[in-house]
């Protein structure tokens, strides 16, 4: 850390990559294609294209923007209920809250200076460093924690401002600070209804419990199902997501007129 320090230069570069979503997706997509490629024993491109960024304006914006993502495997037919999305985070909550545990690669946050660091890499035989790479490789910690403890929570916290920082001390997740103003039980069940509204089959009335928490949020219980299963039709060609007075808000505030997609989605709030 000190000779990062004492290298202005290398020290600058390191703080704009920190900072820059792109080399963020490099770091994450590239060794994950690398692998893919390697199971597949093939060669190319792995994914399908550069990422797309789009500002969530609103808490409207971000439920639709949760769910959309949460019923990925259902919109695809990998899966018919959201009991069987694997690979989503609420799947990984509702698990959790039923008990399910999984592996913890979570290492407790020992600070070693830098000087014990230094010299055990330089008295340790390159073969025996080795070894305990590959032994931490396999089994980081030992330890299993609760299926969903890795996620942030769902819930904001009433108690706490949602501005304020909520650091999480454990090790296991970067933060304690939800992002909904919805309790878990409410989502699910939103969740497992709008899973439901199939091309097929189409409930045309939403529970009241829900549309009220719909209302809540200035969005049209009616075209909710739309709204979340049609998310390209609305939102898949806009730099921003949320309700149309949210939209128009953030257009004027970036120097726009609006934002294109700002009067379609105009149909599905009240």
């Amino acid at each position: 850390m000190e000779t990062l320090c004492r290298d202005k230069e290398k020290l600058a570069t390191v703080r704009e990559r920190l900072s820059d979503i792109s080399w963020f997706m490099r770091a994450l997509a590239e060794p994950i294609a690398r692998l893919a490629n390697k199971q597949d024993e093939c060669t190319g491109r792995f994914w399908e294209g550069r990422f797309k960024c789009q500002r969530i304006v609103d808490e409207a914006g971000l439920l639709a923007c949760s769910m959309y993502v949460d019923l990925n495997p259902v919109r695809a037919a990998m899966a018919s209920s959201t009991e069987e999305c694997e690979h989503t985070s609420a799947y990984d909550r509702v698990k959790g809250r039923r008990g399910a545990q999984i592996p913890s690669a979570a290492f407790d946050l020992k600070p070693i200076p830098t000087g014990e660091a230094g010299r055990k890499i330089r008295e340790t035989p390159v073969e025996q460093l080795r070894e305990e790479r590959k032994r931490k490789k396999r089994n980081p910690t030992g330890k299993r924690i609760r299926r969903d403890d890795w996620l942030s929570p769902l819930t904001l916290g009433d108690k706490t401002l949602s501005a304020e920082p909520q650091a999480h001390s454990g090790g296991l997740r970067s933060s304690d600070k939800g992002f909904l103003n919805v309790s878990w039980e409410d989502y699910w069940e939103l969740l497992k209804w709008t899973a439901k509204q199939t091309i097929a089959v189409v409930t045309p009335k939403v529970p009241a419990k829900l549309a009220k928490r719909l209302g809540e949020l200035g969005i049209d219980a009616s075209m909710w199902r739309d709204l979340v299963w049609e998310w390209e039709r609305y939102f898949g060609k806009t730099a921003c997501v949320g309700g149309p007075e949210s939209m128009k808000e953030h257009a004027e505030a970036t120097g726009r007129h609006h934002h294109r997609g700002q009067a379609a989605v105009k149909a599905c709030f009240g």
